[in-house]
């Protein structure tokens, strides 16, 4: 197995499942940073048999939803002078602003500018949320 130097500063994006960490990495715009990012992929693990992991070498400022959207099932972990200082599991957002879109051809969003979508969870399950505007149900696809 590779080994991975311990992070002194920052945070872990742990418990991702196999195959998403470059979809995360994308969304939070990873790649602009100026600070070490590490994205390890299928890391084996006791509980998930295979997982991603990312290590960024710096504080940031995550957008939980994004993260939530692409893989609820993650546990985000504040690192400080090489210590866990915070640990923050995360679930499916309750309602999204400005991060998807709406499918409906005929919603007024396809048509005017109205800033950020704001879309509401309705089937936690099936990740089904609802447009602010049409009520038409979606879901979140990422960019591939």
């Amino acid at each position: 197995m590779i080994n991975v130097s311990e992070l002194k500063e920052g945070i872990v994006i742990d418990h991702i499942e196999a195959g998403h960490g470059f979809k995360i990495y994308q969304e939070l715009h990873l790649d602009q940073l100026e600070y070490p990012v590490v994205l390890l992929n299928n890391i084996p693990s006791h509980k998930m048999g295979k997982k991603d992991m990312l290590k960024i070498e710096t504080d940031l400022d995550l957008d939980m939803d994004v993260l939530g959207l692409i893989d609820p099932n993650v546990t985000v972990n504040i690192v400080r002078n090489g210590e866990l200082v915070e640990k923050i599991s995360l679930t499916l957002p309750k309602e999204v602003d400005g991060i998807m879109t709406c499918k409906n051809p005929r919603c007024i969003t396809q048509y005017e500018n109205v800033g950020k979508i704001r879309f509401y969870l309705e089937n936690e399950e099936e990740r089904i949320y609802r447009c602010e505007y049409c009520d038409a149900y979606t879901t979140f696809i990422e960019k591939e």
